[in-house]
């Protein structure tokens, strides 16, 4: 999905191409954990990854970064885009709509200072996340920065009496969810900011609890509040969301991530909300409880795609559960060919830290082996201290770990468990991918308008970048949810005759591919294209070499 601008040196060490019967010749760029590729077994490929194999130099997952007051200003955005970000993520818990309306605002106009090198232009898509049914708490003595230490063992009062809803300290916490007092119980459990501070609730009156706290540290404002095993009875679609779900169709967002999704029902209430104006913004369900997992098939069938929350769920259901979870969605979206986002505490310590610990750095490389079409950062980029070196950190850990992908196994089982289809694209898109693995493509280029072709390409998970073409920005923009897609945007004026035109825009994607250093004179690309102009006639594939 990006580049590094400095094309990485590519090595081709004496062992990478140790197998006899691997002669790729000296065009064969792919030289990434080879011996590795060509393994026979699981095990087999394990064994032969070696930590001195270059990787190339596209980046094949897409990286989500939301954007708060560490990020939010044009200058920190342009570097945040060459440092690989793809999608700006709007947390709408926090902020009104003039500030999101700025920072939209912002975003663009950091994303069309590169346009003047059509080349290097990189389309960045902006996403809305719904604040949803959940409960947060007020804000500390006034003010959004503000902290208070909670001590362990410590009296808090919970309290919805609305006049303390911006004067909260360490004796009063208000929260925003009105029934609370009927869901929670003496010995009932309240779970603040992901966790990190518990409360246990010792009696209860008709606006407040009484709560002694179990788990201390230092609480924010507008914290996240979690209730595990209480009944909450709050819409899906709240009045607030609906009004944010306007204004993001107004502001012409590309993609929504609809917070705590519980079923297939609370997704086409988000649909409905967005409209006719709206019908091609893309719909990620956030699975964040119990209910969501569970009733998980059908969620995926309504969306477009799936955000693994894993800071919500790690709550809602037993921590050492998560990664079951996690791995059985990430399954279920590759097998279905959606879009799966891994998030939460990815890079959690390079908050404060520049250099991320071992554990994280793992975490993400395994979301990435596991399938994940993106890799998203929250606080790290929202409000940390170094939101630049987080994203390039991602950016390193994706590109190894793409390279470790034992992708012969993995295109053969999708391939198995993908049905019989008559479908011409789809079966373009398959022969596509297993032609880019026999001649070891340094890319695959494709020309969409709806983004479908590049869609079901990307599904079938080659090793090799998809250049996806088009000419509509939309479909450029959300292309970035889609694992291996670099999109470009062709901005030229459709040639009249047709074959002319296509041929254009296949020379400008080896341009584009050739200043990224993705390819060079000599190596080999696919081409998938259609047989007449329009939407739904892609059905065309040929192997060219790199002029």
């Amino acid at each position: 999905m990006e580049h590094n601008l400095h094309p990485a040196k590519r090595k081709c060490t004496e062992e990478n191409m140790a197998k006899p019967h691997v002669d790729m010749g000296s065009a064969f760029i792919q030289t990434q954990q080879l011996s590795a590729a060509m393994a026979h077994s699981n095990l087999e490929h394990m064994c032969l990854l070696d930590i001195d194999s270059e990787p190339i130099t596209a980046r094949n997952t897409g990286i989500i970064c939301t954007i708060g007051p560490a990020s939010r200003s044009v200058e920190t955005l342009k570097e945040m885009i060459k440092s690989g970000m793809n999608v700006a993520r709007l947390n709408f818990s926090h902020g009104t709509h003039e500030y999101h309306e700025e920072t939209i605002k912002n975003v663009r106009e950091a994303t069309e200072s590169f346009a003047a090198d059509p080349i290097f232009y990189r389309p960045v898509a902006v996403a809305l996340d719904t604040k949803g049914p959940e409960i947060r708490t007020g804000l500390i003595k006034g003010s959004g920065t503000a902290e208070v230490e909670l001590k362990k063992g410590a009296t808090l009062k919970v309290t919805l009496d609305d006049k303390f809803k911006d004067s909260c300290d360490e004796n009063t916490l208000w929260v925003d969810y009105k029934n609370l007092t009927k869901v929670v119980d003496a010995g009932s459990k309240i779970y603040v900011d992901d966790g990190l501070i518990s409360l246990v609730v010792k009696e209860k009156g008709a606006d407040y609890c009484v709560t002694e706290v179990e788990n201390g540290g230092s609480l924010g404002s507008k914290k996240g509040v979690n209730l595990p095993g209480a009944a909450v009875d709050l819409p899906a679609v709240s009045e607030k969301d609906i009004q944010d779900l306007q204004f993001g169709v107004e502001q012409d967002v590309d993609m929504v991530f609809a917070s705590f999704i519980r079923k297939a029902a609370d997704v086409h209430a988000v649909r409905k909300v967005l409209g006719e104006k709206g019908k091609n913004i893309k719909i990620i369900s956030k699975i964040e409880n119990h209910e969501g997992v569970r009733r998980f098939a059908e969620i995926l069938e309504a969306s477009d795609g799936i955000m693994v929350a894993r800071g919500d769920l790690g709550i809602e259901i037993p921590a050492e559960k998560v990664f079951l979870a996690q791995k059985m969605m990430h399954g279920q979206c590759n097998r279905a060919g959606k879009p799966v986002i891994c998030a939460t505490q990815m890079l959690e310590s390079m908050i404060k830290k520049p250099r991320p610990t071992r554990a994280e750095v793992s975490d993400v490389a395994n979301a990435v082996l596991d399938g994940a079409d993106c890799i998203m950062l929250s606080g790290e980029t929202a409000k940390g201290d170094y939101p630049l070196e987080a994203v390039r950190m991602q950016h390193a850990i994706a590109r190894e770990a793409e390279a470790a992908m034992y992708h012969i196994q993995l295109f053969e089982e999708l391939r198995r468990l993908s049905p019989m289809t008559k479908d011409p694209t789809e079966a373009a898109a398959i022969g596509a991918v297993e032609a880019s693995f026999k001649c070891g493509a340094g890319a695959i280029i494709v020309l969409t308008k709806s983004g479908r072709s590049a869609h079901l390409v990307s599904r079938y998970r080659p090793r090799a970048p998809i250049i996806a073409l088009s000419r509509n920005g939309q479909t450029a923009r959300q292309a970035h949810l889609y694992r291996g897609i670099f999109p470009v945007l062709y901005k030229e004026a459709v040639h009249e005759s047709w074959a002319e035109d296509v041929d254009r825009r296949v020379n400008f994607a080896m341009d584009v591919a050739k200043a990224r250093g993705f390819i060079k004179t000599g190596d080999v690309v696919i081409v998938l294209t259609g047989w007449r102009p329009g939407s739904g006639y892609t059905n065309t594939m040929r192997v060219l070499p790199v002029p």
